[in-house]
């Protein structure tokens, strides 16, 4: 899996966001915001390919959470971010 090409993620009055860059991403309907955990994530994600054990890894590094639990939890957040189109 990787991000889309073209998608940065912007910090707005403390808030965090994806933001398509360049015309051909412009979609103003799947602007995400992310909470802290996904603005992690997306930042673990790197510039190339990633696994879901790959930020598992990250993620239990960072917060005191079980692999189960983080397992769950990113595929949830990868879940949205492929309906909104910024990862594939």
């Amino acid at each position: 899996m990787k991000k889309k090409t073209g998608i940065e993620m912007r910090e707005v009055c403390g808030d965090k966001f994806l933001i398509a860059m360049g015309v051909e991403n412009i979609d103003m309907n799947s602007i995400i915001n992310l909470n802290e955990t996904a603005a992690f994530l997306w930042k673990a994600m790197g510039d190339g390919e990633f696994s879901v054990d790959d930020l598992v890894a990250k993620l239990t590094d960072e917060y005191e959470v079980s692999a189960e639990m983080a397992k769950a939890n990113i595929e949830s957040v990868l879940e949205e971010m492929r309906k909104a189109g910024v990862v594939e």
